[in-house]
Protein backbone atom coordinates (compact mmCIF):
# COMPACT_ATOMS: atom_id res chain seq x y z
CA UNK A 1 0.00 0.00 0.00
CA UNK A 2 2.35 3.06 1.09
CA UNK A 3 6.14 1.35 0.72
CA UNK A 4 9.04 4.06 1.10
CA UNK A 5 10.46 5.15 -2.58
CA UNK A 6 13.05 6.99 -2.93
CA UNK A 7 12.91 10.34 -4.71
CA UNK A 8 15.83 8.68 -7.03
CA UNK A 9 14.22 5.39 -7.92
CA UNK A 10 11.67 7.45 -8.92
CA UNK A 11 12.97 9.66 -10.49
CA UNK A 12 15.19 7.04 -13.03
CA UNK A 13 11.63 5.57 -14.02
CA UNK A 14 10.31 8.47 -14.77
CA UNK A 15 13.38 9.38 -16.92
CA UNK A 16 13.03 6.42 -18.73
CA UNK A 17 9.54 7.20 -19.39
CA UNK A 18 10.13 10.36 -20.49
CA UNK A 19 12.60 8.84 -23.09
CA UNK A 20 10.13 6.43 -24.60
CA UNK A 21 7.60 9.27 -24.92
CA UNK A 22 10.19 11.70 -27.18
CA UNK A 23 9.32 14.41 -25.11
CA UNK A 24 10.38 16.68 -22.55
CA UNK A 25 9.39 19.51 -20.43
CA UNK A 26 9.22 23.28 -22.44
CA UNK A 27 11.18 26.26 -21.62
CA UNK A 28 11.07 27.39 -18.10
CA UNK A 29 9.70 24.17 -16.52
CA UNK A 30 13.08 23.48 -14.94
CA UNK A 31 13.17 23.49 -11.23
CA UNK A 32 16.80 24.75 -11.20
CA UNK A 33 16.22 27.51 -13.55
CA UNK A 34 16.57 30.92 -12.41
CA UNK A 35 13.35 32.87 -12.78
CA UNK A 36 11.67 36.30 -11.96
CA UNK A 37 10.33 36.60 -8.32
CA UNK A 38 7.09 37.58 -10.04
CA UNK A 39 4.30 39.12 -8.22
CA UNK A 40 4.10 37.66 -5.39
CA UNK A 41 0.27 39.44 -5.22
CA UNK A 42 -0.95 38.51 -8.06
CA UNK A 43 -3.79 35.87 -8.44
CA UNK A 44 -3.21 33.54 -10.99
CA UNK A 45 -6.03 31.74 -13.21
CA UNK A 46 -6.28 28.08 -13.71
CA UNK A 47 -8.22 25.15 -15.87
CA UNK A 48 -10.72 22.99 -13.69
CA UNK A 49 -14.27 21.66 -13.68
CA UNK A 50 -17.24 21.45 -11.02
CA UNK A 51 -16.01 19.28 -8.34
CA UNK A 52 -18.53 15.95 -7.28
CA UNK A 53 -18.97 16.90 -3.60
CA UNK A 54 -18.51 19.33 -0.92
CA UNK A 55 -14.97 19.91 -0.46
CA UNK A 56 -14.73 17.59 3.00
CA UNK A 57 -10.72 16.34 2.66
CA UNK A 58 -12.29 12.41 3.62
CA UNK A 59 -15.07 12.83 1.11
CA UNK A 60 -13.34 14.12 -2.44
CA UNK A 61 -11.35 11.40 -4.11
CA UNK A 62 -11.64 13.11 -8.28
CA UNK A 63 -9.01 15.04 -9.29
CA UNK A 64 -11.02 18.66 -10.05
CA UNK A 65 -11.98 18.64 -5.92
CA UNK A 66 -8.46 17.36 -5.30
CA UNK A 67 -6.55 20.19 -6.40
CA UNK A 68 -8.66 22.53 -4.34
CA UNK A 69 -8.58 20.33 -0.93
CA UNK A 70 -4.76 19.68 -1.62
CA UNK A 71 -4.28 23.80 -1.46
CA UNK A 72 -6.64 24.82 1.30
CA UNK A 73 -4.92 21.82 4.04
CA UNK A 74 -1.64 20.37 5.58
CA UNK A 75 -1.16 16.81 7.27
CA UNK A 76 1.25 15.40 9.11
CA UNK A 77 3.30 14.37 5.99
CA UNK A 78 3.26 15.60 2.75
CA UNK A 79 5.04 14.48 -0.98
CA UNK A 80 8.46 16.61 -2.20
CA UNK A 81 8.16 16.59 -5.90
CA UNK A 82 9.70 13.28 -6.52
CA UNK A 83 7.19 11.81 -4.28
CA UNK A 84 9.37 11.38 -1.02
CA UNK A 85 7.22 11.53 2.08
CA UNK A 86 8.39 14.18 4.06
CA UNK A 87 7.21 15.46 7.58
CA UNK A 88 5.09 18.20 7.31
CA UNK A 89 2.75 18.63 10.79
CA UNK A 90 4.31 15.96 12.76
CA UNK A 91 7.30 16.43 14.48
CA UNK A 92 7.65 12.48 14.62
CA UNK A 93 6.15 9.14 13.67
CA UNK A 94 8.07 6.36 15.32
CA UNK A 95 7.04 2.22 16.09
CA UNK A 96 8.78 -0.10 17.38
CA UNK A 97 7.30 -2.91 15.40
CA UNK A 98 5.25 -1.73 12.48
CA UNK A 99 1.92 -1.92 14.04
CA UNK A 100 1.92 0.19 16.67
CA UNK A 101 2.74 4.17 16.22
CA UNK A 102 3.41 7.23 17.99
CA UNK A 103 2.75 10.52 16.25
CA UNK A 104 3.94 13.99 17.08
CA UNK A 105 2.15 16.72 16.12
CA UNK A 106 3.72 20.23 15.60
CA UNK A 107 2.44 22.65 17.95
CA UNK A 108 2.16 26.14 16.98
CA UNK A 109 0.09 26.17 13.45
CA UNK A 110 -3.47 26.94 13.22
CA UNK A 111 -6.67 27.08 11.09
CA UNK A 112 -7.36 29.82 8.94
CA UNK A 113 -9.86 30.57 11.11
CA UNK A 114 -7.59 31.24 14.24
CA UNK A 115 -8.38 27.58 15.83
CA UNK A 116 -5.05 25.87 16.99
CA UNK A 117 -4.38 22.86 15.09
CA UNK A 118 -3.73 19.51 17.30
CA UNK A 119 -3.84 15.81 17.32
CA UNK A 120 -7.36 16.37 18.49
CA UNK A 121 -7.77 17.83 14.91
CA UNK A 122 -6.64 14.72 13.50
CA UNK A 123 -8.26 12.22 15.30
CA UNK A 124 -11.55 13.38 15.25
CA UNK A 125 -11.37 14.21 11.20
CA UNK A 126 -10.03 10.71 11.06
CA UNK A 127 -13.20 8.82 12.95
CA UNK A 128 -15.05 11.34 11.26
CA UNK A 129 -14.02 9.81 8.02
CA UNK A 130 -13.70 6.16 8.74
CA UNK A 131 -17.59 5.87 10.42
CA UNK A 132 -19.93 4.10 7.90
CA UNK A 133 -22.97 6.73 8.58
CA UNK A 134 -20.94 9.85 7.72
CA UNK A 135 -20.62 8.10 3.88
CA UNK A 136 -16.95 9.70 3.12
CA UNK A 137 -15.66 8.29 0.11
CA UNK A 138 -12.31 7.72 1.29
CA UNK A 139 -13.03 5.76 4.52
CA UNK A 140 -11.82 2.62 3.34
CA UNK A 141 -8.34 4.53 3.70
CA UNK A 142 -8.31 3.77 7.29
CA UNK A 143 -8.66 0.25 6.65
CA UNK A 144 -5.69 -1.18 8.34
CA UNK A 145 -6.30 0.75 11.62
CA UNK A 146 -7.22 -1.33 14.61
CA UNK A 147 -11.67 -1.14 14.71
CA UNK A 148 -12.09 -0.19 11.33
CA UNK A 149 -14.29 -2.99 10.74
CA UNK A 150 -16.80 -2.26 13.68
CA UNK A 151 -17.13 1.55 12.68
CA UNK A 152 -17.22 1.14 8.85
CA UNK A 153 -20.19 -1.78 9.20
CA UNK A 154 -22.92 -2.06 6.64
CA UNK A 155 -25.91 -4.34 5.83
CA UNK A 156 -28.26 -5.24 3.40
CA UNK A 157 -31.94 -3.45 3.19
CA UNK A 158 -34.40 -3.89 0.65
CA UNK A 159 -36.25 -1.14 -0.36
CA UNK A 160 -39.71 -0.62 -1.72
CA UNK A 161 -39.03 -1.52 -4.95
CA UNK A 162 -37.26 -4.94 -4.08
CA UNK A 163 -33.93 -4.00 -4.57
CA UNK A 164 -30.89 -4.89 -1.91
CA UNK A 165 -28.74 -1.94 -0.78
CA UNK A 166 -26.27 -1.27 1.64
CA UNK A 167 -26.85 0.58 4.79
CA UNK A 168 -24.74 1.70 7.29
CA UNK A 169 -24.77 -0.22 10.53
CA UNK A 170 -21.35 0.57 12.29
CA UNK A 171 -20.99 -1.14 16.06
CA UNK A 172 -18.59 1.44 17.19
CA UNK A 173 -18.46 4.89 17.26
CA UNK A 174 -14.59 5.42 16.70
CA UNK A 175 -11.22 3.43 15.96
CA UNK A 176 -10.31 1.33 18.56
CA UNK A 177 -7.18 1.95 17.46
CA UNK A 178 -6.77 5.45 17.11
CA UNK A 179 -6.20 7.27 20.46
CA UNK A 180 -5.56 10.48 21.64
CA UNK A 181 -2.84 9.95 24.08
CA UNK A 182 -2.52 14.08 24.44
CA UNK A 183 -3.01 17.38 22.78
CA UNK A 184 0.66 16.74 20.46
CA UNK A 185 0.11 12.87 20.85
CA UNK A 186 -1.40 10.00 18.66
CA UNK A 187 -1.26 6.44 18.75
CA UNK A 188 -2.13 4.46 16.44
CA UNK A 189 -2.59 0.64 16.28
CA UNK A 190 -3.02 -1.54 13.20
CA UNK A 191 -4.80 -4.70 12.79
CA UNK A 192 -1.02 -6.43 11.32
CA UNK A 193 2.44 -4.99 10.81
CA UNK A 194 2.93 -2.31 8.23
CA UNK A 195 6.01 -1.06 8.95
CA UNK A 196 5.49 1.93 5.84
CA UNK A 197 1.86 2.83 7.27
CA UNK A 198 3.10 6.73 7.13
CA UNK A 199 3.43 6.79 3.74
CA UNK A 200 -0.32 7.25 2.80
CA UNK A 201 -0.53 9.93 5.56
CA UNK A 202 0.31 12.78 3.06
CA UNK A 203 -3.15 12.19 1.12
CA UNK A 204 -5.95 14.29 1.59
CA UNK A 205 -8.23 11.55 3.79
CA UNK A 206 -5.56 12.32 6.28
CA UNK A 207 -5.90 15.71 6.69
CA UNK A 208 -7.14 17.56 9.67
CA UNK A 209 -10.35 19.70 10.48
CA UNK A 210 -11.78 22.06 12.56
CA UNK A 211 -14.83 21.50 15.42
CA UNK A 212 -17.22 23.00 12.53
CA UNK A 213 -16.48 20.93 9.76
CA UNK A 214 -17.94 17.94 11.96
CA UNK A 215 -20.89 20.36 13.44
CA UNK A 216 -22.01 20.48 9.97
CA UNK A 217 -20.39 18.78 7.79
CA UNK A 218 -22.32 20.24 4.24
CA UNK A 219 -22.34 23.61 5.22
CA UNK A 220 -18.13 23.81 6.12
CA UNK A 221 -18.04 21.84 2.65
CA UNK A 222 -19.20 24.55 0.76
CA UNK A 223 -16.63 27.26 2.85
CA UNK A 224 -13.67 24.89 3.62
CA UNK A 225 -11.32 26.17 6.36
CA UNK A 226 -8.02 24.75 6.13
CA UNK A 227 -4.61 25.21 7.43
CA UNK A 228 -2.90 25.03 3.93
CA UNK A 229 -0.87 27.39 1.32
CA UNK A 230 -4.06 28.93 0.47
CA UNK A 231 -7.89 29.58 1.97
CA UNK A 232 -10.97 30.80 0.24
CA UNK A 233 -10.99 34.01 -0.84
CA UNK A 234 -15.18 34.67 1.26
CA UNK A 235 -18.01 32.84 1.50
CA UNK A 236 -19.36 31.80 -1.39
CA UNK A 237 -15.85 31.94 -2.81
CA UNK A 238 -17.11 28.68 -4.80
CA UNK A 239 -19.45 29.94 -7.90
CA UNK A 240 -21.03 26.59 -9.05
CA UNK A 241 -19.95 25.33 -12.30
CA UNK A 242 -18.30 28.61 -12.65
CA UNK A 243 -15.15 29.18 -10.32
CA UNK A 244 -13.94 28.42 -7.32
CA UNK A 245 -11.74 31.52 -6.19
CA UNK A 246 -8.58 30.78 -3.47
CA UNK A 247 -6.46 33.38 -1.95
CA UNK A 248 -3.12 33.15 -0.03
CA UNK A 249 -2.62 32.09 3.81
CA UNK A 250 -0.23 34.88 5.22
CA UNK A 251 -0.08 32.37 7.80
CA UNK A 252 0.86 29.37 6.19
CA UNK A 253 4.55 28.75 7.12
CA UNK A 254 5.38 25.12 5.51
CA UNK A 255 7.58 23.85 2.63
CA UNK A 256 4.57 25.21 0.04
CA UNK A 257 4.09 28.38 0.73
CA UNK A 258 2.62 30.70 -2.20
CA UNK A 259 4.74 32.87 -4.61
CA UNK A 260 1.39 34.05 -6.04
CA UNK A 261 -1.79 35.94 -4.60
CA UNK A 262 -4.33 33.15 -5.09
CA UNK A 263 -5.68 30.71 -7.80
CA UNK A 264 -8.92 30.91 -9.35
CA UNK A 265 -10.09 27.79 -10.77
CA UNK A 266 -12.45 28.55 -13.84
CA UNK A 267 -14.80 25.79 -14.91
CA UNK A 268 -14.70 24.62 -18.56
CA UNK A 269 -16.55 21.58 -19.76
CA UNK A 270 -14.36 21.69 -23.21
CA UNK A 271 -10.37 21.88 -23.17
CA UNK A 272 -10.50 23.48 -26.55
CA UNK A 273 -11.66 26.75 -25.44
CA UNK A 274 -9.48 26.94 -22.45
CA UNK A 275 -6.50 26.59 -25.34
CA UNK A 276 -8.16 29.76 -26.67
CA UNK A 277 -8.00 31.70 -23.53
CA UNK A 278 -4.18 30.63 -22.99
CA UNK A 279 -3.52 31.95 -26.36
CA UNK A 280 -5.23 35.29 -25.93
CA UNK A 281 -3.65 35.53 -22.00
CA UNK A 282 -7.32 35.05 -20.54
CA UNK A 283 -6.19 32.49 -19.05
CA UNK A 284 -3.26 31.05 -16.77
CA UNK A 285 -2.46 27.69 -17.28
CA UNK A 286 -4.10 24.43 -17.75
CA UNK A 287 -3.31 21.06 -17.67
CA UNK A 288 -5.85 19.05 -19.97
CA UNK A 289 -5.23 19.94 -23.27
CA UNK A 290 -8.00 19.23 -26.51
CA UNK A 291 -6.79 15.80 -28.40
CA UNK A 292 -6.13 18.40 -31.59
CA UNK A 293 -3.62 20.46 -29.71
CA UNK A 294 -1.04 16.98 -28.89
CA UNK A 295 0.56 17.56 -32.07
CA UNK A 296 0.95 21.39 -31.75
CA UNK A 297 1.24 22.47 -28.70
CA UNK A 298 5.02 22.58 -28.49
CA UNK A 299 5.05 24.58 -31.28
CA UNK A 300 1.95 27.42 -30.17
CA UNK A 301 3.98 27.27 -27.04
CA UNK A 302 7.48 26.99 -27.20
CA UNK A 303 9.07 28.39 -24.57
CA UNK A 304 5.74 27.38 -22.25
CA UNK A 305 4.59 24.27 -22.24
CA UNK A 306 5.45 20.77 -19.82
CA UNK A 307 5.11 16.92 -20.64
CA UNK A 308 6.03 14.79 -18.14
CA UNK A 309 5.55 11.41 -17.03
CA UNK A 310 4.08 10.19 -13.99
CA UNK A 311 2.37 8.04 -11.65
CA UNK A 312 -0.95 7.97 -12.93
CA UNK A 313 -3.26 5.65 -15.63
CA UNK A 314 -6.47 4.95 -17.98
CA UNK A 315 -8.78 2.01 -18.09
CA UNK A 316 -11.70 1.45 -19.49
CA UNK A 317 -13.75 -0.31 -16.92
CA UNK A 318 -16.33 -2.69 -17.27
CA UNK A 319 -19.30 -2.49 -14.33
CA UNK A 320 -19.74 -6.24 -12.69
CA UNK A 321 -23.51 -5.59 -12.90
CA UNK A 322 -23.66 -5.80 -16.32
CA UNK A 323 -25.37 -9.24 -17.27
CA UNK A 324 -23.81 -9.71 -20.37
CA UNK A 325 -20.29 -9.24 -18.61
CA UNK A 326 -20.94 -11.60 -15.98
CA UNK A 327 -20.25 -15.72 -16.13
CA UNK A 328 -18.16 -17.42 -18.60
CA UNK A 329 -19.46 -15.24 -21.08
CA UNK A 330 -18.81 -12.06 -19.63
CA UNK A 331 -15.27 -13.60 -18.96
CA UNK A 332 -14.56 -14.28 -22.55
CA UNK A 333 -16.56 -11.07 -23.13
CA UNK A 334 -13.64 -9.28 -21.26
CA UNK A 335 -10.99 -10.78 -23.29
CA UNK A 336 -12.68 -9.90 -26.52
CA UNK A 337 -12.92 -6.51 -25.65
CA UNK A 338 -9.29 -5.83 -24.51
CA UNK A 339 -7.63 -7.61 -27.04
CA UNK A 340 -9.82 -5.94 -29.89
CA UNK A 341 -8.08 -1.95 -28.52
CA UNK A 342 -5.18 -1.23 -30.79
CA UNK A 343 -3.20 0.89 -28.04
CA UNK A 344 -0.04 1.26 -30.06
CA UNK A 345 -1.83 3.10 -32.80
CA UNK A 346 -4.29 4.78 -30.80
CA UNK A 347 -0.92 6.35 -28.40
CA UNK A 348 0.79 7.30 -31.76
CA UNK A 349 -1.71 8.23 -33.86
CA UNK A 350 -4.30 10.07 -31.27
CA UNK A 351 -2.09 10.99 -28.20
CA UNK A 352 0.75 12.01 -30.69
CA UNK A 353 3.02 9.39 -28.64
CA UNK A 354 2.25 11.04 -25.43
CA UNK A 355 1.04 8.00 -23.89
CA UNK A 356 2.96 4.73 -23.29
CA UNK A 357 0.13 1.34 -24.01
CA UNK A 358 -0.28 -0.10 -20.46
CA UNK A 359 1.68 -3.41 -19.56
CA UNK A 360 -0.05 -4.05 -16.48
CA UNK A 361 -2.79 -2.37 -13.86
CA UNK A 362 -0.36 0.46 -11.73
CA UNK A 363 2.33 2.38 -13.64
CA UNK A 364 6.60 2.52 -14.69
CA UNK A 365 7.03 5.57 -12.23
CA UNK A 366 6.22 3.62 -9.43
CA UNK A 367 8.82 1.03 -7.39
CA UNK A 368 8.10 -2.85 -8.02
CA UNK A 369 6.25 -1.65 -11.29
CA UNK A 370 6.79 -5.06 -13.48
CA UNK A 371 5.61 -5.07 -17.43
CA UNK A 372 5.58 -9.12 -17.58
CA UNK A 373 2.98 -10.00 -15.26
CA UNK A 374 1.66 -13.26 -15.70
CA UNK A 375 -1.37 -12.69 -18.59
CA UNK A 376 -0.74 -9.36 -19.47
CA UNK A 377 -0.36 -10.59 -22.99
CA UNK A 378 -4.02 -9.54 -22.83
CA UNK A 379 -3.28 -6.56 -23.68
CA UNK A 380 -1.96 -7.14 -26.65
CA UNK A 381 -3.60 -6.37 -30.01
CA UNK A 382 -5.08 -9.37 -32.03
CA UNK A 383 -8.12 -8.31 -33.89
CA UNK A 384 -8.73 -12.18 -35.20
CA UNK A 385 -8.19 -13.72 -31.33
CA UNK A 386 -10.61 -10.91 -30.27
CA UNK A 387 -13.04 -12.00 -32.70
CA UNK A 388 -12.83 -15.73 -31.77
CA UNK A 389 -13.18 -14.88 -28.29
CA UNK A 390 -16.59 -12.97 -28.69
CA UNK A 391 -17.92 -15.84 -30.78
CA UNK A 392 -17.10 -18.13 -28.22
CA UNK A 393 -19.05 -15.73 -25.63
CA UNK A 394 -21.79 -15.58 -27.84
CA UNK A 395 -21.84 -18.96 -28.12
CA UNK A 396 -22.75 -19.77 -24.57
CA UNK A 397 -25.18 -15.98 -24.01
CA UNK A 398 -25.68 -14.46 -27.48
CA UNK A 399 -24.91 -10.55 -27.30
CA UNK A 400 -28.23 -9.19 -28.69
CA UNK A 401 -27.87 -8.15 -31.87
CA UNK A 402 -30.01 -4.93 -31.63
CA UNK A 403 -27.80 -3.16 -28.47
CA UNK A 404 -25.05 -0.64 -28.78
CA UNK A 405 -22.02 -0.86 -26.34
CA UNK A 406 -21.58 2.61 -25.02
CA UNK A 407 -18.46 4.42 -23.52
CA UNK A 408 -19.16 6.75 -20.94
CA UNK A 409 -16.93 9.77 -20.99
CA UNK A 410 -16.62 13.33 -19.49
CA UNK A 411 -15.77 16.12 -22.69
CA UNK A 412 -14.01 18.23 -20.22
CA UNK A 413 -10.99 15.51 -20.37
CA UNK A 414 -9.89 15.85 -23.48
CA UNK A 415 -11.30 12.35 -24.60
CA UNK A 416 -13.96 11.93 -27.19
CA UNK A 417 -10.84 11.39 -30.12
CA UNK A 418 -9.81 8.47 -28.33
CA UNK A 419 -13.29 7.11 -26.79
CA UNK A 420 -14.10 7.48 -30.73
CA UNK A 421 -11.22 5.21 -31.37
CA UNK A 422 -11.95 2.24 -29.26
CA UNK A 423 -15.71 2.62 -30.21
CA UNK A 424 -14.50 2.13 -33.89
CA UNK A 425 -11.70 -1.14 -33.07
CA UNK A 426 -14.65 -2.61 -31.04
CA UNK A 427 -17.05 -2.02 -34.05
CA UNK A 428 -14.48 -3.17 -36.84
CA UNK A 429 -13.03 -6.01 -34.94
CA UNK A 430 -16.33 -7.63 -32.91
CA UNK A 431 -18.64 -6.88 -35.36
CA UNK A 432 -20.67 -5.01 -33.21
CA UNK A 433 -22.51 -1.48 -32.26
CA UNK A 434 -20.39 0.53 -29.88
CA UNK A 435 -20.25 4.16 -29.68
CA UNK A 436 -19.16 7.40 -27.18
CA UNK A 437 -21.43 8.12 -24.53
CA UNK A 438 -20.13 12.04 -23.43
CA UNK A 439 -21.05 14.20 -20.30
CA UNK A 440 -20.20 17.07 -19.57
CA UNK A 441 -18.77 16.63 -16.32
CA UNK A 442 -16.45 14.27 -14.77
CA UNK A 443 -18.47 14.34 -11.44
CA UNK A 444 -21.61 13.44 -13.32
CA UNK A 445 -20.12 10.22 -14.61
CA UNK A 446 -18.85 9.48 -10.99
CA UNK A 447 -22.64 10.27 -9.31
CA UNK A 448 -23.94 6.94 -12.14
CA UNK A 449 -20.95 4.79 -11.13
CA UNK A 450 -21.35 5.49 -7.65
CA UNK A 451 -25.30 4.26 -8.05
CA UNK A 452 -24.36 1.35 -10.54
CA UNK A 453 -26.51 2.79 -13.04
CA UNK A 454 -24.29 3.47 -16.22
CA UNK A 455 -25.37 1.27 -18.70
CA UNK A 456 -22.23 0.62 -20.17
CA UNK A 457 -18.34 1.10 -19.84
CA UNK A 458 -16.49 3.61 -18.58
CA UNK A 459 -13.18 5.53 -19.30
CA UNK A 460 -11.67 6.11 -15.91
CA UNK A 461 -7.92 7.34 -14.85
CA UNK A 462 -6.27 7.29 -11.77
CA UNK A 463 -3.78 9.71 -10.13
CA UNK A 464 -1.76 8.27 -7.31
CA UNK A 465 -2.37 9.49 -3.67
CA UNK A 466 0.74 8.09 -2.99
CA UNK A 467 3.66 6.37 -4.11
CA UNK A 468 3.07 2.59 -4.33
CA UNK A 469 1.78 -0.20 -6.35
CA UNK A 470 -1.18 -0.86 -3.64
CA UNK A 471 -2.62 2.35 -4.46
CA UNK A 472 -3.28 1.34 -7.43
CA UNK A 473 -5.02 -1.69 -7.08
CA UNK A 474 -6.66 -1.27 -2.95
CA UNK A 475 -8.51 1.86 -3.24
CA UNK A 476 -9.99 0.98 -6.95
CA UNK A 477 -10.42 -2.99 -6.85
CA UNK A 478 -10.31 -4.05 -3.25
CA UNK A 479 -13.62 -5.42 -2.00
CA UNK A 480 -15.91 -2.18 -1.05
CA UNK A 481 -13.07 -0.21 -1.13
CA UNK A 482 -13.93 3.80 -1.72
CA UNK A 483 -13.00 4.01 -5.62
CA UNK A 484 -14.50 0.32 -6.31
CA UNK A 485 -17.59 1.89 -8.04
CA UNK A 486 -17.78 -1.26 -10.28
CA UNK A 487 -18.26 -3.35 -7.58
CA UNK A 488 -15.86 -5.90 -8.40
CA UNK A 489 -14.92 -8.55 -5.85
CA UNK A 490 -12.14 -11.39 -5.73
CA UNK A 491 -11.33 -12.88 -2.12
CA UNK A 492 -8.18 -14.67 -3.71
CA UNK A 493 -7.15 -10.67 -4.78
CA UNK A 494 -7.98 -9.20 -1.40
CA UNK A 495 -5.66 -12.01 0.30
CA UNK A 496 -3.20 -11.49 -1.68
CA UNK A 497 -3.19 -7.26 -1.03
CA UNK A 498 -3.68 -7.89 2.31
CA UNK A 499 -0.62 -10.71 2.54
CA UNK A 500 1.17 -7.47 0.84
CA UNK A 501 0.44 -4.88 3.27
CA UNK A 502 2.06 -7.15 6.20
CA UNK A 503 5.07 -8.51 4.13
CA UNK A 504 8.38 -7.65 6.06
CA UNK A 505 10.24 -5.76 2.64
CA UNK A 506 9.45 -4.10 -0.06
CA UNK A 507 10.26 -6.63 -2.58
CA UNK A 508 8.25 -9.23 -0.79
CA UNK A 509 5.32 -6.56 -0.73
CA UNK A 510 5.46 -5.95 -4.91
CA UNK A 511 5.51 -9.69 -5.51
CA UNK A 512 2.38 -10.31 -3.48
CA UNK A 513 0.89 -7.18 -5.45
CA UNK A 514 2.12 -8.78 -8.93
CA UNK A 515 0.50 -12.17 -7.55
CA UNK A 516 -2.73 -10.29 -7.11
CA UNK A 517 -2.13 -8.45 -10.75
CA UNK A 518 -2.55 -12.09 -11.67
CA UNK A 519 -6.12 -12.56 -10.64
CA UNK A 520 -7.03 -8.85 -12.53
CA UNK A 521 -5.98 -10.27 -15.53
CA UNK A 522 -7.60 -13.26 -15.31
CA UNK A 523 -10.85 -11.27 -14.51
CA UNK A 524 -10.19 -7.87 -16.15
CA UNK A 525 -12.43 -5.90 -13.85
CA UNK A 526 -11.33 -2.95 -15.85
CA UNK A 527 -8.46 -2.98 -19.14
CA UNK A 528 -5.48 -1.15 -18.72
CA UNK A 529 -4.91 1.19 -21.22
CA UNK A 530 -1.91 3.88 -21.46
CA UNK A 531 -0.29 5.41 -18.84
CA UNK A 532 -0.05 8.69 -18.36
CA UNK A 533 2.02 11.55 -19.02
CA UNK A 534 1.19 15.37 -17.85
CA UNK A 535 1.25 17.62 -20.76
CA UNK A 536 0.14 21.51 -19.51
CA UNK A 537 0.86 25.13 -21.38
CA UNK A 538 0.43 28.31 -19.68
CA UNK A 539 0.00 32.07 -21.03
CA UNK A 540 2.68 34.88 -21.38
CA UNK A 541 1.09 36.07 -17.87
CA UNK A 542 3.22 33.43 -15.90
CA UNK A 543 6.33 31.48 -15.08
CA UNK A 544 7.34 28.73 -12.85
CA UNK A 545 5.05 26.02 -14.10
CA UNK A 546 5.50 22.40 -12.97
CA UNK A 547 3.85 19.51 -12.09
CA UNK A 548 4.97 16.94 -9.00
CA UNK A 549 5.56 13.07 -8.89
CA UNK A 550 1.30 12.43 -9.44
CA UNK A 551 0.92 14.86 -12.18
CA UNK A 552 -0.86 17.65 -10.46
CA UNK A 553 0.49 21.04 -11.05
CA UNK A 554 2.27 22.87 -8.41
CA UNK A 555 -0.11 25.83 -8.30
CA UNK A 556 1.98 27.49 -5.07
CA UNK A 557 5.06 27.47 -7.15
CA UNK A 558 3.53 29.29 -10.21
CA UNK A 559 4.61 33.16 -10.37
CA UNK A 560 2.85 35.94 -11.63
CA UNK A 561 4.28 38.59 -13.90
Amino acid sequence: MRFSRTSKALGMVAIAALALTGCGAGGGTSSGASQAAGDPNKVITAYSNEPQHPLMPANTNEVYGGRVVELLFEGLTSYDPSGKSVNALAESIESPDGQNYTIKVKKGTKFTNGEEVTAKSFVDAWNFAALSTNAQGNSSFFESVEGYDAVSATTKQTGADGKETEVPAPTAETLSGLVLADDSTITVKLTQPEADWPLRLGYSAFMPLPADAIKDPKKYGENPIGNGPYKMEKEGAWQHDSQIALVKNADYKGSREAKNGGVTFKFYTDPAPAYTDIQANNLDVTDVLPTNALKTYTMDFPENNLNKPYAGNSTLNIPGYLPEFQGEAGKLRRQALSMAINRDEITKVIFSGTRIPAKDFTSPAVDGYNDNVAGSEVLKFDAAKAKDLWTQADAISPWPADKTLLLAYNTDGGNKEWIDAVANNFKNNLGIKAEGQPFAKFAEILTLRTAKELPGLTRAGWQADYPSLYNFLGPLLKTGASANYEGYSNPEFDQLLTEGLGAKSTDDANKKFTQAQEVLFKDLPNLPLWYSARQAVWSQNVSNVDSGWNGVLQYWAITAK
